[in-house]
């Protein structure tokens, strides 16, 4: 099976968007779980029935993490060594947080002092939620775009610093993206603990919801008043061989919305976002956690989507240079191995899908203060 240039091109932009939407609904869970992991346990055996009902899966779901970052590095090698040289700092922030997720997980219930269990209890919400709010500052820069350009080598250069990255626009971004991942990480413990954790997890839930329809609505205004676009002027042809220095981009404002206008159908991501919110709220209130589980999972996909049609068919825009901004076009690896990797990820995404629900049928259960008291030596 050959695809085309220009198919393969925009597909592996859909699959690394499905790839982010994977690890915000799997690993976002667990992350969610953990920032809520103090203020939701009120004792050391309800804190511990919380972190059982991610225990068994979190490193799983930490794949959905790593693999998109493969994907990254193997479909777009420009963007990924721009970002990395870029971000540098914000990953290995990312990276020192964590490093407190497996040790807390695995050893935070091994000594029997309540000194050493509440220092992992918050060292987990440290590992948890500092991931999350970076990821969210991440976006909010990519929307107003990067100071990179590339020298005569090809080498990019970022001529930024990483107290920039934290400017307001971004920190915004950084609450939706902590609000929709506690929203879905409240769910989750409603429907996967008794009570009482159950109802305050609820009413978390609730909170979260509202923090991000309101903190999403406000980024959307911001996007679209305040902060200028960027928008392809004049370009090769989408089938030619990557060169991000052949094409002509102006900064327009507005530009940001120029998508929805031209394709009316991408309006679908943010409504499905504002839409599953709400329905989430409404329906944890009452109590239907399966269903409000479905709708926080579509809330991930509905914000992260959004970002991503906003922008298209940029991924990481220059703000100094916009000539040499990035794009699915002229950002992409060659022919050959799009190729590869597309056949590769129609056969083994399905597979781990499959088995990752697999995993997730035969360990399902509602986690007890019982069970966890009849099981202490075993249970995390």
């Amino acid at each position: 099976m050959v695809l085309d240039y220009e198919t393969l091109k925009f597909a592996w932009w859909l699959l690394v968007g499905i790839l982010f939407v994977g690890f915000a609904i799997m690993d976002g869970m667990d992350m969610g779980v953990g920032t809520l992991l103090p203020f939701l346990g009120k004792s050391d055996n309800e804190r511990r029935v919380i972190i059982n009902t991610v225990g068994p899966h979190w490193d799983g779901n930490q794949v959905w993490f790593i693999t998109a970052g493969g994907a990254i590095f193997a479909a777009w090698p420009a963007v990924y060594a721009t970002a990395f040289s870029g971000f540098y700092f914000a990953m290995l922030l990312v990276l020192f947080a964590l490093f407190l997720r497996p040790v807390g997980f695995d050893y935070r219930s091994k000594l029997d002092s309540p000194r050493w269990r509440n220092t992992w209890d918050w060292g987990l919400l440290i590992g948890s939620a500092v991931p999350v709010l970076v990821f969210g500052v991440a976006f909010g820069n990519l929307l107003q775009g990067v100071p990179f350009n590339f020298d005569n080598f090809m080498r990019p250069w970022y001529t930024g610093g990483f107290f920039e990255l934290l400017n307001p626009f971004a920190l915004l971004t950084g609450v939706v993206s902590l609000s929709m991942t506690v929203l879905h990480g409240a769910v989750w413990l409603a429907m996967r603990t008794d009570q009482p954790i159950a109802d305050r997890a609820a009413r978390a839930a609730q909170i979260a919801g509202l923090v991000f329809i309101a903190t999403f609505a406000l980024a959307g205004i911001w996007l679209s008043l305040g902060i200028d676009g960027f928008q392809i002027v004049n370009e090769p042809a989408h089938s030619a061989l990557p060169n991000p220095l052949t094409k002509e981009v102006a900064i327009v404002e507005g530009a940001w919305l120029h998508n929805y206008q031209t394709y009316p159908v991408m309006l679908a991501a943010p409504i499905v976002g504002f839409t599953a919110a709400f329905l989430a709220i409404i329906l944890v209130r009452i109590g239907r956690h399966g269903p409000a589980f479905v709708m926080s999972s579509l809330t991930q996909a509905g914000a992260i989507f959004t970002a991503g049609v906003s922008m298209f068919p940029f991924i990481m825009p220059s703000s100094t240079h916009p000539n040499f901004s990035l794009t699915i076009w002229d950002a992409s690896s060659s022919h050959l191995t799009l190729n590869v990797m597309f056949i590769a990820a129609v056969i083994f995404v399905p597979i781990i899908v499959s088995y990752t629900a697999w995993n997730f049928y035969k360990m399902w259960r509602v986690i007890t203060i019982a069970e966890i008291t009849e099981q202490s030596h075993s249970a995390y």
